[in-house]
């Protein structure tokens, strides 16, 4: 028996918390639900609504290391985010100036998926709902 409900937050930490933060609100369309400067760590916090109640927290730090390797290291290996359509979405972010690779096949569910990056090279990745097509 599990006690674990759903996945509440996903932190990231970012290099340039502005590009970060335009990237997050304006590219993905996320919405702000608070925004703190935290003076005593020299960083802000800013909480994002997911939708279905998750949210991303964007942490700025001053001088905070580089991702160790890209995407095999130890640890989360990439976030990914349902989408109706992977097509429309891979499009619109493409419109918006975002470099996304093309659209693969999940092997095992059938499900398109494709992957970009965040402004930091964080991978990220949009999965399709739903039953999967034939293009």
């Amino acid at each position: 028996m599990t006690m674990l409900l759903r996945i509440h937050h996903a932190a990231i930490i970012c290099s340039d918390y502005e590009v970060s933060k335009q990237f997050y609100v304006e590219v993905l369309g996320l919405k702000v639900i608070a925004e703190n400067y935290r003076q005593s760590r020299q960083s802000f916090k800013l909480d994002l609504a997911l939708p279905g109640g998750g949210q991303i927290e964007l942490f700025s730090f001053p001088n905070a290391p580089l991702r160790p390797s890209y995407p095999e290291a130890r640890g989360l290996r990439h976030l990914a985010f349902e989408v109706e359509n992977v097509a429309t979405a891979k499009a619109q972010l493409e419109q918006r100036g975002v470099r996304v690779e093309d659209i693969r096949i999940d092997e095992y569910t059938n499900m398109r998926f494709v992957f970009f990056a965040d402004p930091d090279g964080l991978p990220l990745e949009l999965y399709e709902a739903g039953a999967a097509t034939d293009d």
